[in-house]
């Protein structure tokens, strides 16, 4: 562990304080210099810039390929963050480095459940046989291109690497990627053109890099009409639409602006959680990618509603390229009036500050993203309280995902009945499913509520021809696998919980009878063991012992030895863990062994 404390053994290179003075260049000096005395800020001014710390970080991170002692030690003069604070910080994330870079460039390929489905294991031998210095990552959240290609780069932008014709990325395609440095993104949907699309209508036809393109086809009609009706109907019409959260808990969106709106004499935040990093989800980087400008209005129509003078947008720092489309939509809207002190002529101020995480699924859950941005360890926090009264800094904050935050602008220009016409009942409008694993056409579909998983697949094109269903993984590595017996399950929020299963973030993850389902389901667990932030006991400890009762199965283990200790571990993770991840961490597992996925293994005997 390096020396924690201010010294001169590790100095600062130049281009390392070059990166975090301009990282944090727009929020003000840290100290003021009075006559030939230097003042620092105190303690309130120090608590205004922590915030600062994920930003410095990445700054860092890029400008020298790791966080070194004397790059962590500038920061922290700068910022008045204390060394062994910003040092526990700094190792929470997967993105950042703490040694001297083996090379310039780093390719993390995701060896994650959809990705080992199509070779990810042997592009990883191949790519470090070539002579490139390679990690294997958790899912990358480009599951309809698998196998998943990241390139982080010193001294220059991240790459996202996408085989060009539409096949399994190669070593070649890689290198030529690192030599260009470009990008390669292939943002389209298989619906395209399809009149039914409400969410997707514009990916793959609009320039997502043109604020006059999104215009031209219906751009901030919306957020006009939304300053026409003012904050207290558009709420109302939210609530009355019976729009809830897409990413996963599904609460009426409506109930929890109103509870901010409410809360007055304090300051209010609108947060976007678009650290979708559940296995099998990539619904939100398609949005963000093809068609960024529809979030940054969907946040304005938002943030002004509840009364928000400031955004947050915080993005998985494993999409490059969305973050480099989000970051010039901002830009764009607030050059043509439609952010900052006087939104649209509304005479209201709103803004939108972006913040990347560095690779923690984790900060998904809503109070550890809070923490992230603050400047602190993503760690979950107890609740109550609720963000609604004590979110982001502590301050009344409505916190969405990108697909919810999107369908606010449909409520708005269509009004809630029109909404909840299409849907069911309990469950109105449209979802965004991420179809992978084994079909013919990979992707992101979207469909009205009541849709069945049998429609989803035939969507995707059904199985290669040979191929006989096996099971389907719902909700991601979070949610439960499911069986052909389930083709017919409407997908809504009502029907799979009458089912016993959950939505989740819209994964529909498709295996044939020729995949190996103990790798898979062991993936999954070692997932949930890395990803666990190691907070609460239950969960630190459970997720490791869940691993390795999944290792002794596959060395032979009857299952009747282990089975009553499975139980065990998912009754106390599920009740007695912090957050979300510890509670559903064996929901994947238990179904998988209660359908006999594991093969010998269910009916009592060895592999």
């Amino acid at each position: 562990m390096p020396d924690l404390y201010f010294g001169a053994a590790d100095e600062a290179t130049d281009a390392e304080m070059a990166a975090v003075d301009e990282a944090i260049a727009d929020w003000g000096p840290a100290t003021v210099r009075v006559s030939e005395r230097l003042v620092r800020g105190g303690r309130a001014r120090s608590r205004e810039r922590r915030h600062l710390l994920l930003p410095a970080l990445h700054a860092l991170q890029r400008a020298a390929g790791w966080i070194s002692p004397g790059g962590l030690d500038h920061a922290c003069r700068v910022l008045e963050v204390p060394p062994a604070e910003a040092y526990g910080v700094a190792t929470f994330y997967h993105l950042f480095t703490h040694e001297p870079p083996a090379a310039d460039d780093t390719v993390h390929v995701c060896d994650d459940v959809a990705c080992r489905l199509v070779g990810a294991v042997g592009l990883i031998d191949d790519l470090r046989t070539g002579g490139h210095h390679v990690k294997a990552s958790p899912c990358l959240g480009q599951c309809e291109r698998a196998p998943a290609v990241m390139v982080q780069r010193r001294g220059r932008p991240d790459l996202t690497v996408v085989a060009t014709d539409g096949g399994t990325v190669s070593v070649a395609e890689v290198a030529v990627a690192i030599g260009s440095g470009v990008s390669t993104p292939s943002v389209t949907v298989p619906q395209a053109g399809d009149p039914g699309l409400r969410l997707l209508a514009r990916v793959g036809v609009v320039d997502p890099s043109s604020l006059d393109g999104y215009r031209a086809h219906g751009g901030y009609r919306a957020l006009e009409a939304s300053v026409a009706m003012g904050g207290d109907r558009v709420i109302a019409e939210v609530t009355a639409s019976g729009l809830s959260g897409r990413g996963g808990a599904a609460f009426p969106t409506g109930i929890k602006w109103r509870g901010v709106a409410d809360q007055e004499g304090r300051p209010r935040h609108l947060v976007c959680n678009a650290d979708e990093s559940e296995p099998g989800t990539f619904k939100d980087r398609v949005v963000m990618e093809g068609d960024p400008f529809s979030l940054v209005e969907a946040m304005t129509v938002a943030g002004l509603a509840i009364g928000a003078e400031q955004g947050w947008l915080y993005i998985r720092g494993e999409y490059p390229v969305a973050i480099e489309r989000l970051s010039g939509a901002i830009s764009a809207a607030r050059n043509a009036g439609l952010l900052g002190e006087d939104v649209a002529g509304s005479g209201r101020r709103f803004d939108i500050s972006l913040r990347s995480g560095a690779g923690a699924y984790i900060c998904g859950e809503e109070t550890a993203l809070f923490n992230s941005i603050e400047g602190f360890r993503g760690e979950p926090r107890n609740k109550p309280p609720f963000p609604t009264t004590h979110g982001l800094f502590g301050e009344p904050t409505a916190i969405n995902n990108v697909e919810t935050l999107v369908n606010v602008l449909a409520v708005v220009l269509a009004g809630s009945a029109a909404y909840a016409a299409e849907g069911t009942e309990r469950s109105p409008g449209t979802k965004l499913f991420c179809l992978s694993g084994r079909v013919n056409r990979p992707g992101i579909y979207e469909v009205e509520f009541g849709a069945t998983l049998g429609d989803l697949i035939d969507l995707a094109g059904g199985l290669p021809d040979g191929s006989r269903l096996r099971a389907v993984l719902l909700g991601g590595a979070a949610g439960s696998f499911v069986g052909p017996e389930s083709l017919d399950l409407p997908l809504t929020l009502e029907a799979t919980r009458e089912a016993g299963v959950s939505l989740g973030s819209g994964v529909i993850m498709v295996f044939d009878e020729s995949d190996d389902m103990v790798d898979t389901v062991r993936r999954i667990a070692e997932f949930f063991r890395d990803e666990s932030c190691g907070q609460c006991v239950p969960c630190r400890v459970g997720t490791v012992r869940q691993e390795e009762v999944l290792v002794r199965l596959g060395r032979g283990t009857a299952l009747n030895d282990e089975r009553d200790l499975l139980d065990d571990l998912a009754a106390v993770m599920k009740d007695a863990s912090i957050c979300g991840l510890g509670q559903t961490a064996s929901g994947a597992v238990r179904s998988a062994l209660d359908m006999g996925l594991l093969a010998g293994v269910a009916e009592g005997g060895g592999q």
